[in-house]
């Protein structure tokens, strides 16, 4: 029996290595991992989707995406055919923003949001006083594989301004209840992780593990 192709896109920035603790059963499934590559100029998300579907080499492909990558494989998936599309710890539609995120999308704030402190991990943590802000960056600092500022500079504008407003019914969600990015609250038809939180993906891998073969076979 020929094995399931399955490709996995981290968040924002983030490296591979997210997906270093998931471990799938080798007979039935064939992991591949995708990673972000810089945007060219002005590119649209659509079009960033047609490169990365290029790296996709199946067509039968189940496609798994944490957070924007989520939503990129949601993109990907309108694209090119695939088995399955499974997102984790991010949104079918811009309908389940939070109100921050649209009012940040509506007043167009992201602009002056200070992209250039992503790559600046070291001093942020120099001189953060909160330990849960300490904890993140520390994971940023682990997982982060792109600090490019046109990269974050597009990558943030393309999740604020991400247009899809019908939701595609065949996408699998998986979300955690204490997701502090998607609160749960404005997420519908998802299958719920007790305790999860937005980097559940590193923390949940215990989870993962024991439902994930399911989940993409069923």
């Amino acid at each position: 029996m020929s094995r399931i192709p399955v490709y996995f896109m981290p968040g924002l920035a983030a490296s591979p290595k997210i997906f270093e603790r998931i471990k799938l059963p080798e007979d039935q499934f064939e992991v591949h991992l995708l990673e972000w590559f810089l945007p060219e100029k002005k590119e649209t998300l659509t079009g960033y989707a047609k490169r990365m579907a290029e790296k996709i080499k199946h067509d039968d492909a189940v496609l798994i995406g944490v957070s924007f990558g989520g939503i990129l494989v949601e993109e990907i998936a309108k694209i090119k055919p695939v088995r399955k599309t499974i997102i984790i710890s991010s949104v079918k539609s811009m309908k389940e923003f939070p109100r921050r995120m649209k009012f940040v999308r509506n007043t167009k704030m992201y602009k002056l949001i200070p992209k250039r402190l992503f790559s600046k991990v070291e001093y942020l943590l120099k001189y953060s006083k909160s330990p849960r802000m300490k904890e993140r960056l520390e994971l940023y600092r682990t997982y982060l594989s792109v600090n490019d500022v046109k990269y974050l500079t597009w990558a943030i504008e393309n999740v604020l301004m991400w247009g899809r407003t019908e939701v595609d019914e065949k996408v699998v969600h998986i979300h955690g209840d204490k997701d502090d990015v998607f609160p749960i609250k404005n997420i519908k038809n998802c299958i719920v992780v007790k305790g999860g939180t937005h980097a559940m993906i590193l923390f949940k891998h215990k989870w993962m593990n024991e439902n994930l073969p399911r989940i993409i076979t069923e």
